[in-house]
């Protein structure tokens, strides 16, 4: 564990009696290749890991809610799931500011699922990326 974690990764363990014992070992990499999907807020451009993806859409008038204390919520196949504002988070102006009229990319993160609310689709692309933790802190919501 001690190994792992001086590398800048980390190990899990989760146990259930009767069910199993299931142990994540994450590694980060130096340089990998990663297929993504771009998208715009403002005059910004993103990249999101396909990996993390499981649909984009424009969301119906009736599918978004806001909920007291939640924020807003989006009806997706069944599920209400957070809305979070790609523009609220980085402090961009955005292009687009009504809902309706944007884009919302399904992420599903570790089985957590999250609807991000952007501009615009730009494509898929391969993107070469390298950690810049050696030389940069770590800043809240970029990998």
């Amino acid at each position: 564990r001690r190994n792992i974690r001086e590398m800048g990764g980390s190990v899990e363990i989760q146990s259930a009696q009767d069910v199993g014992t299931r142990i994540s070992i994450r590694l980060p990499l130096t340089l990998a290749i990663l297929d993504g999907l771009s998208v715009s807020v403002g005059d910004e451009t993103f990249i999101i890991p396909l990996t993390h993806i499981s649909e984009s859409l424009q969301p119906a008038q009736n599918d978004v809610k806001t909920v007291i204390g939640r924020g807003r919520t989006v009806h997706v196949r069944g599920d209400y799931l957070p809305v979070i504002a790609l523009h609220e988070m980085f402090n961009i102006q955005p292009h687009v500011t009504d809902i309706h009229k944007g884009i919302l990319v399904i992420l599903d993160c570790d089985g957590v699922r999250s609807a991000l609310f952007v501009d615009a689709l730009l494509g898929e692309h391969q993107v070469v990326i390298k950690s810049l933790e050696t030389n940069y802190r770590r800043v809240p919501g970029v990998s």
